[in-house]
């Protein structure tokens, strides 16, 4: 299991080694989850060097006292990087992950493109009362899951929604890191937006209840560089919903930055 440090604290990861000429993918979550949340782009990005990690506090990464901030998950995603020695990669973040790829992309030089699902401007733009449900409780975990998705999904693949509560009980944050992660977000905000020039795919979920779509259409609005793609039945977790077609508008949209 490869981990990285940054200021005593473990950063759990994983690489799937794809083609070399081409930039890697950094997938960085939502607030509280684990890596499971990306399974579905992880197998999607097929012949792409891609890599996922579990913030401080989620998953397999280290606990260390909250509350966090931003910086402290921007040098979480250095650490990563620079553990796997890669300069500049593409980042896909949602909520959470979203707020960490826009100061990245602002304190740093290592982004490539931005790919941001259900991430605010700014925290009041952002209701982590949402996502917060202690992994030990089953019944909140699971009413946690069906906000975070579209009644339609929940009714037609209960089964997902099962597989999600087994993996959400498995590797999310205890309710102290949860409110820790929540501290960083509270602290964000990515303005000026004009200042942020890397291409930017801005990607909304039509019924999301942790960030309104209307908040998705300004930042998109608001880059320079920032292209919109609404799933107007989709919640939250658009990329589980609709992971084939995010998934195919994903792999064509890094080709054409790339090119």
């Amino acid at each position: 299991m490869p981990t990285t440090e940054r200021s005593g604290c473990e950063i759990y990861y994983e690489r799937t080694a794809g083609d070399p000429d081409r930039e890697p993918v950094v997938l960085v979550g939502d607030l509280g989850m684990g890596a499971w949340q990306w399974g579905w782009q992880y197998a999607g990005l097929t012949g792409r060097d891609t890599i996922v990690y579990d913030h401080r506090g989620s998953g397999r990464s280290a606990e260390p006292p909250g509350p966090y901030t931003i910086r402290d998950l921007v040098d979480d995603f250095e650490a990563v990087l620079g553990a796997e020695s890669i300069p500049r990669a593409h980042v896909v973040g949602c909520g959470l992950g979203g707020c960490v790829g826009l100061a990245v992309a602002r304190q740093t030089g290592r982004v490539r493109s931005l790919t941001l699902l259900g991430t605010p401007i700014s925290g009041p733009g952002y209701d982590a009362s949402k996502l917060q449900a202690n992994p030990a409780d089953s019944s909140a975990l699971r009413t946690s899951t069906e906000t975070l998705l579209s009644a339609a999904f929940c009714e037609s693949q209960p089964e997902v929604v099962d597989q999600i509560l087994e993996w959400r009980g498995d590797e999310d944050a205890t309710p102290a890191a949860q409110d820790a992660q929540q501290a960083a977000v509270e602290g964000f905000d990515a303005e000026p937006l004009y200042e942020l020039t890397r291409p930017a795919l801005v990607v909304a979920g039509g019924q999301d209840t942790v960030v309104d779509s209307t908040e998705s259409r300004r930042l998109a609005e608001d880059l320079p560089r920032g292209e919109l793609l609404e799933f107007p039945e989709a919640g939250h977790l658009v990329g589980v919903e609709r992971s084939a077609a995010l998934n195919d508008r994903l792999i064509e949209w890094l080709a054409s930055v790339e090119s």
